[in-house]
């Protein structure tokens, strides 16, 4: 286990400074889906709201309440999902899963910033907060393209 050291060696600046300022916060008046997710462990939770169009993100907003890594994945999530497809959304969400869990590599363009919450993998119990946003999205992204085919 990891020791205290290390732990504050994983609140780097850079992820500090993307848990203070997350992008799209809030919420849509009329999302063409809404996801809400929550950690059973740390109890932090997300909703997500976004709107499709073209099988393209066109609208996003997030309600975030979670640690300072939740908030820095909800951060990265909410700089690049606008104009992403539910595929990339979800490659963005099994990578991102993949480098926690296995020391995988990070997720492509236009997630690849979740390269910074790489040193977290050694921290299983911040895993479940940092994926919320990601499977909240894909969940959001599915719920709407159903919505859609309905």
């Amino acid at each position: 286990m990891p020791g205290e050291t290390d732990l504050i060696k994983l609140y780097s600046s850079r992820i500090l400074a993307l848990a203070a300022d997350i992008p799209h916060l809030g919420r849509l008046d009329a999302p063409d889906a809404s996801v809400k997710r929550r950690s059973p462990l740390c109890g932090s939770t997300v909703t997500v709201d976004l709107i499709m169009k073209d099988g393209k993100v066109a609208e996003f907003a997030q309600d975030v309440k979670a640690c300072a890594l939740g908030q820095a994945s909800a951060a990265v999530v909410g700089g690049a999902i606008i104009g992403s497809t539910r595929a990339q959304i979800e490659a963005a969400r099994d990578a991102l899963k993949a480098m926690l869990k296995e020391n995988g590599p990070a997720p492509e363009a236009p997630f690849d910033g979740l390269e910074v919450l790489r040193p977290a993998r050694d921290y299983k119990n911040r895993h479940a907060s940092i994926l919320l946003t990601l499977e909240a999205a894909c969940e959001a992204a599915e719920k709407a393209e159903r919505s859609d085919c309905a």
